[in-house]
């Protein structure tokens, strides 16, 4: 029998999320205020408080009181980007795979591997498969504007892509499609100006939306 997800639960970072969420509406609280609040003993709020304080999620003031720290804020902005990037690349992918004819992806860097973050996959007789890496280069790609992929990847799949960005780079937009119907020729010269077109324009979009 499947046990419920709840009896997984650690309850000190159940209450540490507790605390934090204490916060909401509130510009600063006291360790008192927050132990009564959670019902907690106030050597355990000093403790969370401290553990917290150290990662930056809570800052103390002058008058021993604590307030949300730039951390909480950070992690706002990755969601409010996570959120608007999905919704604005959703048309943007669909339009660049029916142009190219090819499948279109969006991917991020996470630890010098690309995740796949969405796909929209191409109306040919043959699809290719997402790769596990979209970009191998990313300075050079930030350098040049676009990348190619020549097989190095994959044995018979070739890719062009592109940089998406705002204030920094977010994401990255590739075309990818069979070697024998992609040349080098076809490949930078029909497919690579679509995908630095696309991803401009997804940039600009991301620019005025976040």
């Amino acid at each position: 029998m499947q046990r419920a997800k709840s009896e997984y639960a650690i309850q000190t970072v159940s209450n540490a999320l507790r605390l934090l969420e204490a916060f909401e509406g509130e510009g600063e609280l006291g360790v008192s205020e927050l132990a009564r609040r959670l019902n907690l003993h106030k050597n355990n709020v000093f403790r969370l408080l401290a553990t917290l304080e150290e990662k930056g999620y809570v800052e103390q003031k002058e008058n021993g009181c604590y307030q949300l720290g730039n951390r909480c804020l950070q992690l706002g902005h990755s969601f409010s980007r996570a959120r608007v990037l999905m919704r604005l690349t959703r048309p943007v992918l669909e339009r660049l795979a029916r142009e190219t004819g090819e499948t279109a992806h969006l991917g991020v860097l996470r630890d010098f591997e690309v995740v796949h973050l969405d796909g929209e996959q191409s109306q040919a007789l043959v699809v290719t498969a997402l790769r596990d890496k979209l970009i191998e280069h990313l300075r050079r790609v930030a350098a040049q504007g676009w990348a190619v992929d020549l097989e190095e990847s994959g044995r018979g799949l070739v890719c062009a892509a592109a940089p998406v960005h705002a204030d920094r780079m977010l994401a990255a937009l590739s075309v990818s499609g069979p070697a024998f119907r992609l040349d080098r020729d076809e490949l930078e010269g029909r497919i690579v100006p679509a995908v630095v077109h696309a991803a401009n324009g997804l940039s600009r979009q991301l620019g005025s939306a976040l």
